[in-house]
């Protein structure tokens, strides 16, 4: 995906570990040398393909935002931070000495927040919903549920949606999506209770459960071959009256936030 999936009115960017609104990167991946600001960084979870990158965002952050005074917010949980002050002494105590200001990281602000679907909180003046869903059935992963004049869900690690989360985010529920952001991992086979991630009929029966108008698909793994999946995910959609299909890099998609 692109470094600016999705268009909306704020300035700044929001920065999760796989999708962001405004700004987007993976931060297990090399970061490019950017002008853009990043605003905030929301992650899902501790996992090495979340949060390995964390020590690369002051690579990516231009030079305004590299003093005490602009520091960059990242909300998670407390037991993500624990695992990332382990990994990250440096990023998280940032006991800095004397002349050390251009050999410093990023200066961050870590934010904790809960996993409760009733406890949201605000970023670059977005509310946020977090959506807990199950990773395997022994670990708890974070979804988002965001957007004032429209509904957008992000649930990028998961292998079962807890009922509660499903109620926050279905038509039949608490309200209809503008727009899903999905996991599908696996092209073949139907998960079984040793299954981390959702396979493409797991997805496309969400879809079906949650209703929103349109969904976008993401995490693919290499057994899918993007036109040909695309092209079977048309024909679902005509059929099931809601447009699905696979996201892709550099995808954009303009909804008024």
């Amino acid at each position: 995906m692109s470094a600016r999936p999705l268009e909306n009115k704020f300035s700044g960017g929001l920065c999760t570990t796989k999708f962001v609104p405004l700004i987007r990167y993976d931060l297990n991946s090399e970061l490019p040398n950017s002008s853009l600001k990043t605003a905030v960084i929301i992650l899902t979870h501790e996992h090495a393909d979340a949060v390995l990158g964390l020590d690369d965002v002051w690579v990516a952050l231009p030079s305004s935002q590299r003093n005490d005074s602009n520091r960059v917010p990242i909300f998670l949980t407390q037991f993500t931070l624990d695992s990332v002050a382990a990994r990250f002494p440096n990023l998280v105590k940032q006991n800095l000495q004397e002349g050390d200001e251009f050999a410093r990281p990023a200066q961050l602000d870590w934010t904790i927040i809960e996993g409760d679907v009733d406890k949201p909180f605000v970023a670059s003046e977005l509310e946020f919903l977090p959506l807990p869903v199950m990773h395997g059935e022994d670990y708890v992963c974070l979804g988002f549920l965001f957007g004032r004049k429209a509904r957008v869900a992000y649930l990028s690690d998961v292998s079962r949606i807890l009922p509660r989360t499903e109620h926050a985010i279905s038509k039949s529920g608490a309200g209809q999506l503008d727009l899903l952001i999905l996991e599908t991992n696996r092209l073949h086979g139907a998960g079984d209770a040793h299954s981390c991630h959702l396979t493409l009929n797991q997805s496309l029966d969400a879809v079906k459960r949650i209703r929103p108008k349109k969904a976008l698909l993401i995490g693919m793994n290499h057994e899918f071959e993007h036109h040909r999946e695309n092209q079977m995910l048309a024909e679902w959609s005509c059929r099931e009256g809601i447009p699905v299909q696979l996201a892709h890099d550099g995808l954009r998609i303009f909804i008024d936030m």
